[in-house]
């Protein structure tokens, strides 16, 4: 009956078993899964190939089909939580058996991991047997599943069991019990988060989409913009496809097209139905200037460029289109047009019943996009990320947030900032996640009502977006949220401290780059540390390269499977260049000092470009800044460098303050425990800050203010007494 039974459940749900499967029938060994269904020991007892023991919770096993399966494999009910489960599997480990175990000890309904019992990890330190991970695909959105959220389940989905390569623990010497069993508990969520991101399809993002449309259904509500109209999976699939046909004739397949426009869902479709038809988008920062778009579109080759006439006119951006001379520029109002009688017949009668069959190529390692970095230190590069890169970004994020179909994201930032494109647009989109797209981040008093009337569950910015946000809002207006996640730049602990006083809302801190699509590391509800940016996203590989004079941490080295392709530099037109630093080919240096501490958190030291060398000594301008933050939390501060022939340099620091002055920057430096030296030399009053349209500063425009404002710096320093 056993045997009739595995054959009836490998057909029903298409079942494929893969890994290296001799590994769970050489040696006894704990075997840890994801728990994304009720239906995950019955399969896991069935079809791994040693005859196993499933250790379930009683909620797993109180279903009357849970129970009936259950005579067909060997199960044993046991208790995560009680301290006699760890005596009970032990022994069964140390007789030679095979231990399957939910370390999550319940079914999620987040989409993505839960807490893990530190029971799980006290069995695996004391038998010291291998630990082999095993993912299991196809039933969360199933009817097996319990999910929240409004949408079709599938009776019959169809399922897959990944068995990934055995690992050990660590041993953790010099530790407390207390702290080897939290670094275990650690290094087991670590190891499932890994094989989580290992599990991901190979697929380009277009396939990525009509995978969520098949799983979710073409009628469930995804999008919503500043029109007004929510938008269906059906709906962005028929502008999708009607954009693949229309841009496929405006260049060959690969050629890479600048795409110039809002956060719209008109942009989200044009974005995936370029990558559909074969070419290339790349999304060029309007808010740049005239003179940096025209960078842009000479680095990368641009020699097309998609906009529309009504954003042109809204956005007063015509001084750009004069700088674009050499660039055909294409209307969205005339491709609608050139869309004929054929082509509608051809969408009605063919690609809407086979969208798949409109895919021109199908290689998740060519360019996806093509992104320009902020611009913030010196002139734009052009990045290269593949639809691999975007995705598996997307699947760390995934297996460290939860977050479900019942969630809505709230997304203000450009999808010309990697940032607002992969983690606000993309993730939502191919994770059935609602999604309300507006224009502009700067509207401080708007965004926080949409929040209110939209019922945004998640809310991302930066950091000086999100204190704008804090300050405008009313204390009911994120009432929803349970989420805010920063990035982008550094979060001062003040606009920390406003959140969780007025909202009650702790804020992640994430870190990343654009080559890097972008997030490196982010802290979770699971894994949060203050005063840091979380840890490594899964599979994201890590090295420190000692810096002289900048005695703790080093300068980041990353590699991992969301690093860019490579850049294209202006010096060098349409030439792309792949990532490498002094470790070696696939690695990208970050140009960031980072500290990492005993538990994996890291700690943003300041940019290599960012320290100035005083006395002898690195000091970090970020530093600086945290100083005056300190002083005067509701202002703005930027610092840097400042070089004069008599002194060597300097530090410069610019502030919205008025009334700051270095008596109080020097009090508050000792409070901090600061060194002397993080004391800005100077200061310069201003009115505002110029800030780049990702919200971050812009320190191109201040070098120059700098130089421009160094007779005035001197004599408001010699009346401050420095």
């Amino acid at each position: 009956m056993r045997y009739v039974l595995k054959l009836f459940v490998r057909v029903l749900l298409r079942l494929k078993v893969s890994g290296d499967l001799n590994q769970l029938a050489a040696t006894p060994s704990l075997v840890i899964a994801n728990h994304d269904a009720w239906l995950d020991g019955a399969l896991l007892g069935l079809f791994l190939p040693r005859r196993s023991c499933v250790v379930m919770s009683r909620d797993d096993m109180a279903g009357t089909a849970s129970r009936w399966l259950g005579r067909f494999y060997r199960h044993c009910v046991l208790d995560l939580s009680e301290p006699s489960t760890v005596k009970r599997v032990a022994r069964m480990l140390a007789a030679g058996e095979t231990v399957i175990v939910f370390p999550q000890g319940r079914v999620t309904t987040t989409a993505s991991a839960m807490k893990l019992y530190p029971s799980v990890a006290t069995i695996a330190a004391r038998s010291g047997v291998p630990i082999i991970p095993v993912t299991i695909d196809g039933l969360m959105y199933s009817r097996f599943g319990r999910v929240p959220g409004t949408f079709a389940r599938r009776w019959l989905p169809r399922v897959s069991i990944r068995v990934h390569a055995a690992t050990r623990l660590p041993e953790y010497a010099d530790a407390r019990t207390r702290v080897k069993r939290q670094r275990a508990v650690d290094h087991l969520s670590g190891v499932m988060q890994r094989a989580a991101v290992e599990t991901r399809k190979r697929e380009t993002l277009y396939e990525a989409f009509l995978g969520a449309a098949e799983l979710f259904g073409r009628g469930y509500e995804l999008v919503e913009d500043v029109r007004g109209k929510r938008e269906t999976y059906g709906d962005l699939l028929r502008a999708i496809l009607a954009l693949a046909r229309i841009t496929s004739r405006l260049g060959p397949a690969g050629e890479i097209i600048g795409v110039m426009m809002p956060n719209i869902s008109t942009t989200v479709s044009l974005l995936l139905g370029m990558g559909a038809a074969g070419r290339v988008p790349a999304m060029l920062n309007y808010t740049a200037g005239a003179e940096a778009i025209r960078s842009a579109c000479v680095a990368a080759g641009v020699k097309t460029v998609i906009t529309s006439r009504r954003f042109i006119e809204a956005g007063r951006l015509y001084p750009v289109l004069d700088a674009l001379c050499n660039q055909r520029i294409v209307f969205v109002e005339d491709l609608c047009n050139d869309f004929g009688g054929i082509d509608k017949l051809w969408l009605v009668l063919w690609a809407w019943w086979r969208p798949r069959c409109v895919l021109q190529s199908a290689d998740p390692a060519a360019a996806a996009v093509v992104l320009f970095t902020s611009g913030s230190e010196a002139r734009p590069k052009g990045v290269a990320l593949s639809h691999d890169a975007l995705l598996a970004n997307v699947a760390q994020m995934r297996a460290v947030i939860d977050f479900s179909p019942a969630d809505r994201f709230l997304n203000a930032l450009p999808m010309f900032h990697s940032y607002g494109l992969t983690a606000c647009t993309l993730m939502p989109l191919v994770c059935g996640v609602g999604l309300y797209l507006y224009t502009s981040p700067l509207r401080y008093r708007v965004i926080p009502e949409i929040a209110y009337m939209r019922d945004c569950t998640f809310v991302f910015g930066t950091a000086t977006f999100l204190s704008r946000y804090a300050r405008e809002a009313h204390a009911y207006d994120f009432y929803r949220v349970r989420c805010v996640i920063s990035g982008a730049e550094r979060l001062s602990p003040e606009v920390a401290k406003l959140w969780l006083d007025k909202f009650g809302l702790r804020i992640f801190e994430g870190y990343g780059a654009t080559e890097c699509a972008p997030v490196i590391s982010l802290n979770t509800p699971l894994a949060y540390e203050a005063n840091t940016v979380g840890r490594f996203l899964p599979c994201v590989e890590s090295q420190l390269v000692k810096v002289d004079g900048i005695p703790h941490g080093g300068c980041l080295h990353v590699r991992g499977p969301n690093v860019m392709l490579g850049y294209y530099f202006y010096d060098e037109p349409g030439m792309l260049r792949p990532p490498q630093s002094e470790l070696g080919a696939g690695w990208y240096d970050t140009g960031d000092v980072v500290n990492v501490d005993a538990a994996g958190f890291v700690t943003v030291v300041g940019r290599i470009r960012r320290f100035a060398k005083i006395a002898g000594e690195m000091v970090a301008l970020e530093m600086v800044e945290r100083v005056a933050s300190h002083a005067s939390p509701y202002h703005q501060h930027a610092a840097m460098v400042d070089v004069i022939a008599e002194s060597g340099e300097g530090t410069v620091l610019f502030t919205t303050d008025p009334q700051l002055t270095r008596a109080t920057l020097q009090r508050s430096a000792q409070l901090l425990g600061s060194q002397d030296l993080a004391v800005a030399r100077r200061l310069e009053h201003v009115r505002e800050l110029p800030l780049l349209g990702s919200g971050k500063t812009d320190y191109v425009m201040l070098k120059t203010l700098v130089t421009t404002a160094r007779p005035r710096l001197v004599e408001v320093n010699r009346k401050d007494g420095a």
